[in-house]
């Protein structure tokens, strides 16, 4: 029997290159398979509900979760309440208001730009600690530690605490990938227990935090009490959960992909070296060409809505493919070539909408900093695999492992 074309994406045998069937999708504007989410892949489809209010983020309001392997997955998990990502509006807004307090403009403007000098010495020592060069996985070596590091100063979380919140973290984001031949029930009890974990752990820090306040992010959520009032404990611990997780998981599939598309182009890894400006618009075709969320599953419909002559009915079940939407020739020409000048480049890899990525400011200049340094201090890198291993996930893309070697690092 031959898989749908849904399947067929979600296969891990195509994790490596799912964009040819990305321009099979792109070819119905509205694929649906009976019984299954309604799945839309063209940029200005994808961009226009993303901005729509007639969908919602909210599980709850899913009203069938028949044949959407995503949603059985998730149902009934009650170890922390959701966070203002799977929320709408009015929560949504207040909840991340008050998140974005300690984080950004308009009341902490200088909190991410204020973080150069410290990205520039963590990924130096990253870089400086990397032993044999006949094979690094540039995975463990720079891209995971990178961004974990970061979040953990960020926030304020113990960076020696990583051993014990990685495992739960990968559980966690591991529930997110719509994995159809997966055991719904048991990878719900799995991802439920992880959470579970998270939320006792950060549970102990709040509370030191409360007592003991610092400089970080942690100290002024748990803390504050500005127009929005304080958040509740719960709603501190999902916040902080997520802050924890999407705040490293997206990074590391960005910079892994971005030294991966490097090494494949080793014209623009030339340039980049010698042009280190050259990794703003390089991360933003980054973004765009490999993003590191590949699909926002798991939208459901508040009213029947129209795509194309379709009607997406009430209730149902919506997956949008940010990825194929960034290669739709109606929108960028040339869209299957890489190309760092690329002109009017507004990409769908951070989202858009009331959902854009909250933490976009700071993975932006993360891949800036560890591609710009990866680049000048790499003495003639190559792929040792190519493809390297992927992991499981579908929705959140990207090598498990990047096996590379060089001749040496400069200093």
């Amino acid at each position: 029997m031959t898989q749908s074309l849904l399947h067929q994406i979600l296969d891990y045998a195509n994790r490596a290159d799912p964009y040819p069937l990305y321009e099979e999708l792109r070819k119905t504007p509205v694929h649906h398979d009976e019984g299954g989410p309604y799945v839309i892949g063209t940029y200005y489809e994808i961009r226009s509900l993303l901005h729509d209010p007639r969908i919602s983020s909210d599980a709850s309001n899913l009203a069938s979760t028949a044949g959407d392997p995503l949603a059985e997955s998730s149902q009934g998990d009650s170890a922390l309440p959701p966070s203002f990502l799977r929320l709408d509006p009015p929560e949504h807004d207040r909840l991340r208001r008050m998140t974005n307090r300690p984080f950004g403009p308009p009341h902490s403007p200088h909190r991410v730009d204020g973080m150069r000098p410290e990205l520039h010495e963590i990924v130096t020592g990253l870089i400086d600690g990397i032993g044999d060069t006949d094979r690094i996985d540039l995975v463990e070596a720079v891209s995971y530690p990178f961004p974990v590091t970061v979040i953990c100063r960020l926030l304020g979380v113990p960076r020696e605490d990583e051993a014990r919140f990685h495992s739960w973290a990968d559980t966690i984001a591991a529930s997110l990938d719509p994995d159809p031949d997966a055991d719904p029930a048991e990878r719900g009890k799995v991802a439920h227990d992880a959470r579970m974990q998270l939320g006792m752990y950060l549970a102990g820090l709040i509370e030191e935090r409360r007592k003991n306040p610092g400089d970080d992010m942690l100290s002024e959520l748990a803390t504050a009490k500005g127009p929005d009032g304080a958040m509740t404990t719960m709603e501190l611990l999902s916040t902080a959960a997520l802050l924890l997780i999407a705040g490293h998981e997206t990074t590391v599939n960005l910079v892994t992909n971005g030294m991966l598309t490097l090494l494949r182009h080793p014209d623009v890894l030339r340039r980049l070296r010698a042009e280190p400006q050259l990794a703003v618009p390089l991360v933003e075709e980054l973004l765009r060409y490999e993003p590191p969320v590949q699909l926002v599953p798991q939208r459901t419909t508040l009213a029947d809505i129209e795509v194309h002559g379709v009607t997406i009915p009430k209730g149902a079940s919506l997956w949008l493919v940010l990825a194929s939407g960034n290669r739709d020739p109606k929108r960028f020409e040339n869209p299957d070539r890489f190309d760092p000048d690329r002109r009017d480049n507004q990409h769908l890899g951070l989202g858009s909408g009331i959902h854009s990525c909250f933490g976009a400011p700071l993975a932006r200049l993360e891949a800036q900093t560890a591609l710009a340094e990866l680049a000048r201090r790499l003495e003639n890198p190559r792929l040792l695999e190519d493809p390297p291993p992927y992991r499981q996930n579908a929705v959140l893309r990207g090598p498990r492992h990047l096996p590379i070697a060089c001749d040496g690092i400069r200093p």
